[in-house]
Formats: structure tokens, sequence, C-alpha cells
């Protein structure tokens, strides 16, 4: 069984190296790039968009206070008339009347702030959106570069799936699975041998009890790097 999977782990070697090739060609690397930037792109409008929209409805929220207050000042427009007829005292109407003053100049603060950081949102959003738009073209031609190159593969990637195929006749479908799984977890050599007590891949030491159990054909995992290791 253990001759069995590293044969089939021989002519997986061929795949990987292949799967690496195309990894770190350049039109894989730029098509990658264009990718991440488009999705991040695209993340980052969408977020300008709704900070946006916050923004006007809370500068929208601050112009009703602002006309609120405003309604309430013109109240005292004439204060003589209101201390004459309800017989209060003038100062305390100027003390009311200096409150709504100050509450109106504190809001229109405010809202310039606010009209100045919505502005400055609308301008992002549009030079953003316009970025994008020009690396459309850069971004759909780096795909049909690399695709190109995966198609130009294919013929040989399609023949060692054949192969691995045909090894995989008399292979256990656990021992088989387990192999499979590693391999998604971007772990090559899968089977590592045991060389002078260590990890032929990351040389750490398995416990002398793990390594007694490595005899006629028996498999144990390293503890570090997760790979199968045998004798």
């Amino acid at each position: 069984m253990l001759k069995a999977i590293l044969n089939y782990q021989e002519i997986d070697r061929k795949l990987y190296q292949l799967e690496r090739e195309l990894a770190g060609s350049a039109e894989r690397k730029k098509y990658a790039k264009l990718k991440k930037y488009m999705e991040t792109a695209s993340e980052k409008l969408d977020a300008l968009d709704a900070k946006a929209e916050a923004l006007k409805a809370e500068l929208t929220t601050l112009e009703e206070k602002y006309a609120i207050t405003a309604a309430a000042l013109e109240e005292f427009d004439h204060l003589e008339e209101l201390v004459e007829n309800g017989g209060a005292d003038l100062s305390f109407y100027k003390k009311k009347a200096m409150m709504h003053l100050d509450r109106m100049k504190k809001l229109k603060a405010d809202i310039a702030a606010l009209e100045d950081a919505v502005k400055a949102t609308d301008k992002e959003y549009r030079e953003l959106k316009a970025e994008v738009i020009s690396k459309q073209a850069e971004y759909k031609t780096a795909k049909e570069e690399y695709n190109v190159l995966k198609e130009s593969k294919e013929g040989e990637k399609a023949a060692i799936e054949a192969e691995l195929k045909k090894a995989a006749v008399g292979i256990d479908a656990n021992v088989l699975t387990v192999y499979k799984t590693k391999r998604k977890e971007k772990i090559f050599p899968v089977y590592s041998q045991l060389y002078s007590g260590r990890c032929s891949c990351c040389s750490m030491e398995p416990p002398l009890a793990a390594q007694n159990k490595l005899e006629g054909g028996a498999t144990i995992e390293c503890d570090h790097c997760h790979r199968i290791l045998y004798k």
C-alpha cells in the first residue's frame, strides 16, 4: 500500500509542478492583482455610497433642527410686546433668545462641516468610479491572457490526471481521501520519509514512541507540518 501511494505521489508531483508554474506565471500574477483591485474597489464604492447616504440623512436632520430653532427665535422679534402682555422680565426673554441664537450658530457650523464631508465623499466616489472604469479593460485583457495560458496546459494536465486515475486503482479509499485532503490544504509532498529520526521536510523529530510505530509500512503524522511520515 505504501509503495502504491508513493507512486501516486510521484505522478502527482508533475501536476503540483504544473500548478506551481501557472501560479507563478506573470499572467496569473497580473490577473490576480487586478482581480483583487476590482473586488476591493467595488467594496469601497459601496462603502462610500453608504457613507454619502448616511451623511446626507444626517444633514437633512440638522437642517430640520435649524429650521425649528430659527422659527422659535422669530417669536422673540417683538420682546417689548411679550413683556407688556405677559408682565415678565425682559432679561428672561433675552436669555432665552440668546440660547436659541447660540444653538443656531452651532447647528450652522455643523451643517457646513457636513456639507464639506458630503462633497468630499462624493468627489472620492466619482474619482474611484472613474479609475475602476479605466481598469476594466486592463482586467479583461489580463483575464483573457491568463485563460489562454491555462488552456495551453490543459492537455498536459489531462494526461497527468489520467495517470493518477490509473495509479489510484488498488489504493485504499480512506488513504486516498486523506492524501487528497492534505493536498487541498497545500501540503506537498503529502508523504515524507523519516530520515535520521527526523521529518525530511520540516526536520522535526517525532517522539520515539511514535517512531516505533513506523515498522512494516506503517505511517504516522508529523506534529509540526502534518505530513504523513514513513520509514
